[in-house]
């Protein structure tokens, strides 16, 4: 109900990007089946039923994350009802997400990260130059994998030394890159001149690269030089924040490198940072001997 109307909304007023709005609508439309399943028009649904459905969820094995993601949409999607004046009032209002179990995030060692760019043999072709300029932007810029797939020529200021990047709701920022990385663009761009396109990271017939082959790169090198079970992308966004954190950066710097909106979503990577300053106090103070 309203699903096509409610799409173009997020897409043109709140800037969601075409996956999340591809999941906005898949969650939309289960929640309506469900409402349909108690027999419940969405115009007299409660409070009540909006428990119901968070219990179907947890019931039938989904992670809080997920329940907390869905609960997410359909608060927005209310909200959206209420502005259009299709139902009276939001059944979401009072409902809270579900408590999650804070997880470290997992990263890749300094040394790791350092084995990789020089000990391993990436070819000098087309492949090889454009899958080791993947792994240093993920790594010197913290950068997402949407943000990655959709960079274009015109984003990469080489006189500046400075990388124009996208973020979630086409916000703008602006982030610094090392000589290192500057090179690495250099041999790409010049084993990928006689490819026509836009967008910097393409395949070798000139296609826009998609995530799964990301995925790919990025999960065959990390696991060369790590042994850590999940080796993605994002792993490499943790790697970039932790090392920063590490080594001296302030939180409120890592936060706009990575694109936050608010510092509580960065200060997950204190955790790490907090876990090296114990081990280093209880190696150095006399007492920890």
């Amino acid at each position: 109900m309203y699903i096509d109307k409610f799409s173009n909304y997020l897409k043109n007023e709140r800037n969601f990007s075409h996956n999340t709005i591809i999941s906005y609508r898949k969650d939309v439309e289960q929640f309506l089946f469900f409402l349909k399943k108690i027999s419940v028009n969405l115009e007299f649904s409660s409070t009540k039923d909006i428990r119901k459905w968070i219990i179907q969820n947890r019931d039938s094995g989904l992670e809080p994350t997920t329940i907390n993601r869905k609960i997410s949409c359909i608060r927005t999607y209310y909200k959206f009802l209420k502005r259009e004046s299709k139902v009276s009032y939001n059944p979401l209002t009072n409902i809270n997400l579900l408590k999650i179990k804070k997880r470290l995030p997992v990263f890749v060692s300094e040394k790791s990260m350092y084995d990789l760019f020089s000990k391993v043999n990436f070819s000098q072709d087309f492949k090889g130059r454009r899958d080791k300029f993947i792994i240093d932007l993920f790594y010197q810029t913290g950068i997402r994998l949407s943000e990655l797939i959709n960079i274009q020529i015109t984003d990469f200021n080489i006189k500046t030394k400075t990388l124009r990047i996208y973020g979630k709701g086409k916000k703008q920022r602006i982030v610094p890159v090392l000589d290192s990385l500057i090179t690495h663009y250099h041999n790409y761009m010049i084993s990928r001149n006689h490819i026509k396109s836009e967008f910097i990271f393409v395949t070798s017939k000139g296609d826009k690269l998609y995530p799964k082959m990301i995925y790919r790169i990025v999960n065959k090198y990390l696991g060369l030089i790590s042994t850590i079970s999940r080796r993605s992308p994002h792993i490499l966004r943790h790697t970039f924040a932790t090392h920063l954190l590490n080594r001296g950066a302030k939180l409120n710097t890592i936060k706009e490198l990575l694109g936050h909106k608010t510092l509580s979503s960065t200060q997950v990577y204190t955790h790490n940072s907090l876990e090296k300053i114990k081990k280093i106090y209880n190696k150095s103070h006399p007492r920890g001997q």
